[in-house]
């Protein structure tokens, strides 16, 4: 980068940022405008670089750049702007991921899509990790390899051509025209793709996409030392992070809670541990059963980076077709679950089931000895043969304190695999690494997941390592201080606005450990018509969070995390987890978080006034 006053003014701005910008993973969605997502931070930042404001009262004001962290941030923004600016391009056209994978993954995805070539190109080597035989077999996507002695020496490609390099310094873009995306891959950070020419502009979307569902953006403690080394002018080195020992407690920890015997795998976010749980299931799929078809059951409400990533991985292989669960509301999820694994019998397909124990946002907890008896249950196909054995994938994020694979337990038979976000309970809100494990029988399966974890370089971070490593031995003690917490807040409201209707666990169910410290409120209304009272309950959930984050802005937040350290999160699941759930299945109502450490007494008399007004 050659602008001194530039470089400058990114270094104050680090030296002043608010602390917020590198330690939280959640965000504020009352400064976030969805349609203006990915822009307005850098619009308004630019605003004060013209003007020298590095003021920290000024940094804090800025718009919430992303709705979630693993998607991108401030810093990820910044250093994003930094680079374009240097070489006078638009900052959408310069993208950082914490894998040095995925960003190629990305655009092979498009390019599958599109059904166009791809030929991706590189000096010395290509990431270990880099499998082309693996990519091509099981991901579908067609491209040619070719090593160069030099960038001059590429020429005009009939498609997509990628550069790949491995750099020690942040900021260096190579100026041959016929690139048409170039990687810059930084060890231990992750890399930075450049877009190339303007009719290439229709790729930043589509890579953005692959980045917020099935990878990280470069993470915030990581961005941090890019934009120092960025500002220092020096070359990149690495540095002992302890990750060897972390590792080993973390997975140490992760067992011990689990009650499981097997290896467990971490990810940098709890998508990209299910991308690799997907993959991997669908590579055993191709070698055990490769002339059937593959069924991913998934619930229509679920959290909407699980609907939307599922989704798009059967877009990319013919072989794949989502299956709609009705989980909620008047919709059991065992009943619905026999019926859709009774017609994919009659197909002779492959199950394999999505499922969030207990749901979100509505906090529903099945009959389990039903569950494990409707997925122990043996099928035939019409043919007479015994039909595949379903698979079930439980995101057991809001309750990761339940064993539900230890041996004797409800998920030990059949084969079982679950996963957790780690932004959650496991970190405190300290990373967005998540973690998956498998019960006796699914052994050979993780195996493959690890495989493809891998694959994509998608594993969590030296830093995310160090998070967990702290953060999780409390863990189970934080699930029991938050409940009891939310246990009071709930009986208050019900108490004190019993036409309210609440979703929480029952007592029983709570005696038996599911102890989540999240509810769902669906508030009373009123209105002559369907479509006044759902505009006026619209508007009353805005209204107490409005009054909620006001009153109390040391501890409540407008945000869509859960099992943080300190304070109360509120959120509406139909504009924020749900974002790409279809219209009908989203659910408009508040859902409240709450934490072991905060001022209870304080959100009760605000909670009052609340009702006083309504």
């Amino acid at each position: 980068m050659r602008d001194k006053n530039t470089l400058a003014y990114i270094k104050t701005v680090l030296d002043n940022m608010p602390s917020d910008w590198l330690n939280l993973t959640t965000h504020r969605l009352d400064i976030y405008n969805e349609a203006l997502a990915k822009t307005e931070f850098i619009t308004k930042f630019e605003k004060l670089y013209e003007v020298n404001n590095f003021d920290e009262l000024a940094l804090n004001g800025l718009p919430t750049a992303y709705d979630y962290i693993r998607l991108g941030h401030p810093l990820s923004s910044i250093l994003e702007w930094s680079i374009a600016k240097a070489y006078n391009i638009t900052s959408k056209q310069v993208i950082s991921f914490s894998s040095q994978i995925m960003p190629i993954l990305a655009i092979l995805r498009k390019n599958l899509l599109d059904n166009k070539k791809t030929l991706i190109t590189y000096l010395d080597e290509l990431p270990m990790k880099f499998n082309d035989k693996l990519l091509k077999r099981v991901y579908g996507y067609n491209f040619e390899l070719k090593q160069v002695e030099s960038i001059e020496a590429l020429t005009k490609f009939d498609g997509s051509l990628i550069f790949v390099s491995q750099e020690d310094r942040i900021s260096s873009k190579h100026l041959n025209p016929n690139i048409d995306f170039q990687i810059n891959l930084y060890e231990n950070l992750g890399s930075i793709l450049y877009v190339h020419k303007q009719d290439n502009s229709d790729y930043v979307s589509e890579i953005q996409h692959v980045r917020r569902r099935e990878s990280i953006a470069m993470t915030p403690h990581d961005t941090l030392i890019a934009l120092k080394h960025l500002v220092e002018g020096t070359i990149i080195t690495n540095q002992d992070s302890n990750r060897d020992k972390n590792k080993k407690s973390v997975l140490k920890t992760i067992q011990t809670i689990t009650g499981t015997n097997g290896n467990p795998l971490v990810g940098s976010s709890g998508l990209s541990v299910q991308y690799a749980i997907m993959m991997g299931l669908i590579d055993d799929a191709q070698q055990n059963y490769p002339n059937k078809a593959i069924k991913f059951i998934v619930p229509t409400n679920c959290y909407g980076g699980t609907n939307d990533q599922a989704r798009r991985v059967a877009a990319c292989n013919d072989n794949v077709v989502i299956v709609d669960l009705e989980v909620d509301g008047d919709n059991d999820m065992v009943t619905s679950l026999k019926t859709v694994l009774e017609n994919i019998a009659k197909q002779d397909a492959i199950p394999y089931i999505i499922a969030e124990i207990p749901t979100n946002p509505r906090v529903e907890v099945p009959d389990l000895e039903e569950l494990k008896s409707t997925l122990t249950k043996q099928r035939t196909t019409p043919s007479g043969t015994i039909a595949v054995e379903p698979v079930f994938i439980l995101d057991q994020t809001f309750c990761p304190n339940i064993q539900f694979l230890a041996e004797g337990e409800i998920l030990s038979t059949g084969k079982a695999i679950s996963y957790a976000s780690g932004s959650k309970f496991p970190s405190g809100g300290k990373c967005t690494a998540g973690y998956c494990v498998g019960n006796f029988n699914s052994e050979s399966l993780m195996e493959k997941i690890a495989i493809h974890l891998s694959l994509c370089d998608n594993e969590a971070t030296d830093f995310q390592y160090q998070m967990l490593a702290e953060q999780m031995p409390s863990m189970n003690q934080r699930i029991t201080d938050a409940y009891k917490n939310t246990r009071d807040f709930v009986s208050f409201i019900e108490e004190k606005l019993p036409e309210a209707k609440i979703n929480f666990v029952s007592k029983e169910l709570a005696e038996r450990g599911f102890t989540p410290s999240v509810f769902s409120l669906d508030l009373p209304t009123k209105g002559d018509t369907d479509e006044e009272r759902e505009t006026y309950k619209r508007q009353l959930n805005h209204k107490l969070i409005n009054l909620m984050i006001t009153k109390i802005p040391g501890e409540s937040k407008y945000c869509v995390s859960y099992g943080q350290l300190k304070g109360c999160y509120w959120t509406i699941p139909a504009t924020s987890t749900q974002g790409t759930t279809k219209e009908g299945d989203k659910d408009y109502i508040a859902r409240v978080a709450l934490s072991g450490n905060m001022d209870l007494e304080h959100h009760k008399a605000v909670f009052k006034e609340f009702i006083a007004d309504i």
